[in-house]
C-alpha cells in the first residue's frame, strides 16, 4: 500500500505487486521481462514512485477535482481516496449527493484498473456502475475504499465501499471496466 507522503519501502511492495500481476496475467510473455521494468505498469523497475505519481494526478483532472477528491492509497490491488461533504457534493435537500459518491467510487475504480494495465496498450473505462446509498451524510469527509473483485483480460469488477469517519458505511458499489486497445 503507498500511503501519502510515505515513500520509504513503497518500491519493494510496488515491485512485489508487480510481480504478482505480471506472473498471473494475461498480457503476453513477449513483454513480461522487459529489462527495466514492466511493461504491465509503465514503470522503471528501479523507480516505482512515478507511476503513482502519474495516477494521482489523473485522479485530480476534471470532475475528481471538482468534488475534491484526494488519492491516499494507491496499489493495483487496492485504492483509496477521500472526498469532502461540502457545496461541491451536496444535493439541494442538504446531504451527500448520490451522483457525488457514484463520481468517487468510479475514480477509485478507474485508478484501480488502471494500475492493473500496460497505459500504452490498453485504457480502461466504465462500462456499469451501480450503488446502494445506506446512509445519509451532510457534511465532513467520505472515504471510498475499492478492491478488485474481478482482473480480467477484457474487464475488471471492482467493489467499492464509501464510509464515514467512522467508518459506517454511506454507500456501497460495484464498478465494472472495459479494458480497451488504445488508437
Amino acid at each position: 500500500m503507498l500511503l501519502r507522503d510515505e515513500v520509504v519501502g513503497t518500491g519493494a511492495m510496488i515491485l512485489a505487486c508487480v510481480a504478482r500481476i505480471v506472473e498471473t496475467s494475461f498480457f503476453s510473455a513477449s513483454w513480461r521481462g522487459l529489462a527495466g521494468g514492466s511493461k504491465l505498469l509503465c514503470m522503471s523497475g528501479t523507480n516505482p514512485i512515478p507511476l503513482m505519481a502519474d495516477l494521482r494526478a489523473l485522479a485530480t483532472r476534471g470532475l475528481a477535482d471538482t468534488l475534491g477528491i484526494e488519492v491516499v492509497e494507491l496499489s493495483p490491488s487496492r485504492v483509496v481516496a477521500t472526498m469532502p461533504v461540502n457545496q461541491h457534493t451536496l444535493q439541494p435537500f442538504g446531504i451527500l449527493h448520490g451522483g457525488a459518491s457514484l463520481a468517487l467510487a468510479e475514480t477509485v475504480a478507474s485508478l484501480g484498473a488502471t494500475a492493473n494495465v500496460d497505459r500504452e496498450e490498453f485504457l480502461a473505462m466504465g462500462l456499469e456502475l451501480n450503488a446502494n446509498h445506506l446512509r445519509a451524510k451532510s457534511d465532513g469527509v467520505v472515504t471510498a475504499t475499492a478492491t478488485p473483485i474481478h482482473i480480467g483480460r477484457t474487464t475488471h469488477v471492482w467493489d467499492i465501499r464509501i464510509a464515514d469517519e467512522s467508518g459506517r458505511l454511506v454507500c456501497v458499489s460495484r464498478c465494472t471496466l472495459a479494458i480497451r486497445p488504445r488508437g
